[in-house]
């Protein structure tokens, strides 16, 4: 299928191998091993430039046809409508306008994320350097709970069979790397966000958008190239759905039982909104400008709006992330043409590494 989809991609000049995706369960760190170097972007910024890349020509990875069916067929699955309607529902405007108060208020939404420890932040800044002390890490790491779980399983998951165990979260740091605890760190502090005990909608939704997330978060990593931080494009992946699992609470609050919805105008607003407030949060939690910049993109599906780099792979990686989930649900056909026609070359490698963490 790998070498089908390539030919189908770019033709016959894209048939080198492609590495397989990596998940950070999957993750195998050697002790000791000096952290990946950082794919350099192309012109005079560094990776940790805090100034965005300029946008690209009005061009995308994915066509504004493309984009459309496959919207429609994933919020027809979502929110289980084989018609959505074109009128607004009363609650569907309160919804909306909850959110239009959150995405305007100072607050910007991130109180809303059920857990985003202060000093996950503080964490991802000092893994962004060069120079970061394992042992500074440890200590800041110990004072979470739920991080010092997670990373003491993830070393022990190394050695499982030889009878040793790992119990310090010092060595445990040395034994992952720092490209792995960029991962975990990310990954943890989000996961929380749902909560299962609410109502119809983040019960029904929330696990599904998530699933999403994640894989498109790898997959972007996997396939950033040049004037992309890996890092950058894992955390655009990651984040990309928050603002809209954060509004299924909303939904929940101001719905009433068995009150179904998902018109066609209201999903196409919250799409727009909630790309707005996750971008917002990104902000706040202070992410790198270009993650916040790609996620606003992600908004304006605008015909030839223009793109950044980031916000094109986001684009990308989102579709085909929809295309590949939608396809395991058998509500789509893999072998439909139409699906990959005209995308980059990158986008198989990115379909393969989303198949890869199915």
């Amino acid at each position: 299928m790998f070498r089908w989809l390539q030919r189908l991609f770019s033709g016959p000049a894209a048939a080198q191998p492609q590495p397989a995706a990596v998940s950070v369960a999957d993750l195998t760190p050697a002790p000791d091993a000096a952290p990946p170097p950082a794919r350099a972007p192309s012109g005079p910024a560094t990776p940790d430039a805090s100034v965005p890349a300029p946008p690209l020509p009005a061009t995308s990875a994915v066509s504004f046809e493309q984009l459309e069916r496959i919207n429609g067929a994933w919020n027809g699955w979502l929110f289980d409508h084989a018609d959505g309607g074109l009128e607004l529902a009363g609650t569907e405007t309160r919804v909306l306008d909850a959110l239009a108060a959150i995405v305007a208020s100072q607050q910007s939404g991130a109180a809303l994320v059920r857990r985003m420890p202060g000093l996950v932040p503080q964490l991802l800044q000092s893994l962004r350097s060069e120079t970061f002390s394992g042992s500074a890490l440890s200590r800041t790491i110990a004072s979470d709970p739920v991080l010092v779980a997670a990373i003491v399983r993830l070393a022990n998951s190394c050695y499982q069979g030889t009878g040793n165990s790992i119990t310090s979260v010092e060595h445990a740091v040395i034994l992952i790397g720092q490209e792995g605890l960029r991962q975990l760190i990310t990954t943890v502090a989000f996961r929380p966000i749902i909560d299962m005990h609410s109502g119809f909608y983040t019960r029904r939704l929330a696990p599904h958008l998530w699933a999403h997330s994640e894989r498109c978060a790898l997959a972007a990593r996997r396939t950033a190239g040049d004037g992309v931080v890996p890092f950058d494009a894992f955390l655009a992946g990651l984040l990309q759905n928050v603002g809209l699992i954060v509004s299924l609470r909303i939904m929940d609050q101001m719905a009433q039982e068995g009150e179904r919805l998902g018109s066609d105008v209201f999903l196409a607003q919250l799409a727009r909104d909630t790309r707005r407030l996750c971008a917002s949060i990104a902000r706040e939690w202070n992410f790198p400008d270009t993650v916040a910049q790609a996620l606003l993109e992600q908004g304006a599906l605008r015909r030839g709006a223009a793109v950044s780099p980031l916000g094109r792979l986001l684009k990308l990686t989102d579709y085909l992330g929809k295309v590949r989930m939608l396809v395991e649900q058998g509500l789509l056909d893999e072998a439909d043409e139409a699906l990959f026609a005209g995308l980059p070359p990158e986008a198989a490698q990115c379909y393969a590494a989303l198949a890869a963490t199915a």
